[in-house]
């Protein structure tokens, strides 16, 4: 029988180590991320001054970068836009009466009717030289931009276009109501065919054999996967029409560019980011693709080594899956930090976030979960038990059923399977029956104690008990069994019978047996056994010992 033990500093390693750990990993994990955040600006960067821009209908007319005086670009660039609006209205304004004139130190923009000349927008030298140009130019081309926005205003502002757009927009209306009744029907008819117990392309989903998914599993996956499409469709559809709506009607046509715009901003955007993406994500599935084929052969070589096809003098065969577990974990995150630079924005705030997040995460809740899985490793490369051994731990006694890198599991002669945390079992006292018929080849020692009287002479008490264990059918030859005197008490004499088991998976069969066999030897001989102790005067009193050949027992009788 082999006992391993540990001591306080076994309790209180695990912790700390997975103290450790912890901080290690938010070191790994928090700098990292709070160093990429926080990297200083260039102080040399240039900062673009805000500009204002003088708007028709939410269409950009003119862009204002520094007003003329003490004006802002946005103070003016508003009240340009509410005098170009009065002005594009105004149908008595001609846009080839817009002139320019110069008024030293401004060229303006104007009005030029009947003789007179009516300013609507003065250009400095300063507004022209950000442009790169003179104020002349610019002046010019603010004339050209004007007579440009008043024109397109009143070519979309006629009656003829307001009838037009009525109806394209009913007609449009027509298609989507008839395609939005077919897509509710088309949706229906999906539904019907998920729900629909008959259907035979739904009898689940196999893979090498192996059913995954029953009918109804399967069902249940497909009907949210239906609804969640439908609504997509549904949304993206709508959301595609408002802007074929809007740019029917004059006064929401610029709003109808803007959307179609940022749609189309955002199509051509993901096509390019996914474009400009592939040489990144064919390296990263070159990195996870020879992390497989690693972690396929680690598993392997350490498969052969668990079965005996490779035989090191160093390395014993339990070692092996617990190690071909952490070799894979550790080559799955070499994979993942080798590709992580790859992954599409991964410098961005998001990713820094989700870092900073995991590593307060890991910082805060990783302390019990390092300290079982150290515990774990230390079981494992201690060799104190190995799945198949029958152990008692912490009283527990049972079959060791798994060994995780978290828990323990045993399965108890009522089979039941009691998970015990690996830090819980590194501090405990571990008693493993079969490590010495593996490791020493030598049978598992039981014992049993019995008190006989002193009238009873103890050779006589030597040789009943040595029967009883013959007669047990559990009991191993290999070793003879042997009788102890432990105790000479009060009143009677204690005596142990150590015998071998045979089996270790047998121990509590065996030493039933051999507890009744000690009882049938005892009282074919007519020997009293005092264990409890019998306080009795033989004054014509019964002995306490059962007649032999026992009887038959009688159900029918009372009691």
């Amino acid at each position: 029988m082999s006992h391993s033990r540990r001591f306080g500093w076994g309790r209180r390693l695990p912790q700390l180590l997975a103290a450790l750990l912890a901080m290690a990993l938010a070191v790994a994990v928090v700098v990292p991320t709070a160093l990429a955040g926080a990297a200083p600006k260039d102080p040399t960067a240039a900062v673009a001054p805000p500009a204002g821009f003088v708007e028709l209908e939410g269409r950009r007319v003119l862009e204002i970068r520094i007003a003329p005086g003490a004006q802002s670009p946005a103070g003016m660039a508003r009240r340009g836009s509410r005098r170009l609006a009065a002005l594009a209205s105004d149908y008595s304004v001609d846009p080839d009466q817009f002139v320019v004139r110069e008024d030293p130190p401004y060229t303006s923009v104007g009005l030029l009717r009947d003789g007179v000349f009516e300013p609507q927008i003065a250009v400095d030298d300063r507004n022209a030289a950000r442009f790169g140009i003179s104020r002349q130019q610019l002046a010019e081309r603010y004339r050209q931009q004007i007579q440009a926005a008043i024109r397109r205003y009143r070519n979309s502002h006629r009656l003829s276009d307001w009838i037009r757009g009525t109806a394209l927009a009913l007609l449009a209306l027509g298609f989507y109501i008839l395609w939005l009744r077919g897509q509710m029907a088309l949706n229906r008819r999906i539904k019907r065919w998920i729900a629909d117990p008959a259907n035979r392309r739904l009898q689940g989903l196999q893979v090498g054999g192996n059913q995954w998914l029953t009918a109804d599993q399967l069902r249940g996956v497909l009907d949210p996967l239906r609804r969640v499409v439908h609504g997509a469709v549904l949304l993206l559809v709508s959301y595609l029409s408002i802007p074929l709506f809007l740019g029917l009607f004059p006064p929401t046509l610029a709003l109808s560019e803007t959307l179609s715009g940022q749609i189309r901003g955002l199509v051509v955007g993901g096509f390019q980011a996914l474009v400009k993406a592939i040489p990144d994500l064919i390296s990263v599935a070159v990195i996870l693709g020879l992390s497989v084929l690693l972690m396929r052969a680690s598993n392997a070589w350490f498969k052969a080594v668990e079965h005996g096809n490779l035989r090191l003098s160093w390395f014993y065969p339990e070692w092996a899956r617990p190690t071909a577990r952490l070799v894979g974990i550790g080559i799955l995150l070499m994979g993942v930090v080798l590709a992580y630079p790859y992954i599409p924005g991964a410098n961005s705030k998001a990713f820094q976030g989700a870092g900073l997040f995991v590593g307060v995460l890991a910082a805060l809740g990783s302390s019990a979960v390092a300290a079982n899985l150290i515990g774990g490793l230390m079981l494992t490369y201690t060799r104190a038990y190995q799945e198949g051994d029958r152990v008692s731990i912490n009283s527990t006694i049972g079959i060791v059923h798994d060994c995780a890198l978290l828990v323990t599991r045993l399965r108890t002669p009522h089979n039941e399977v009691v998970s015990i945390p690996n830090a819980t079992v590194l501090g405990a006292s571990i008693i493993n029956y079969s490590l010495a018929r593996r490791e020493i080849n030598e049978p598992v020692l039981i014992s049993t104690t019995v008190t006989i009287g002193y009238d009873v002479p103890w050779r006589q008490v030597h040789r009943l008990m040595l029967d009883a264990a013959a007669a047990t059918a559990g009991i191993s030859q290999e070793l003879p069994p042997f009788v102890l005197q432990t105790s000479l008490n009060d009143f009677h004499i204690s005596y142990e019978l150590n015998a071998y088991v045979a089996d270790v998976d047998t121990y509590r069969r065996t030493l039933s047996d051999l507890l009744g066999a000690i009882q049938d030897q005892f009282s074919r001989a007519g020997v009293e056994i005092l264990s409890p102790g019998y306080h009795a005067i033989r004054n014509g009193n019964g002995s306490t010992v059962p007649p032999w050949p026992a009887k038959p027992f009688d159900e029918s009788s009372p009691g």
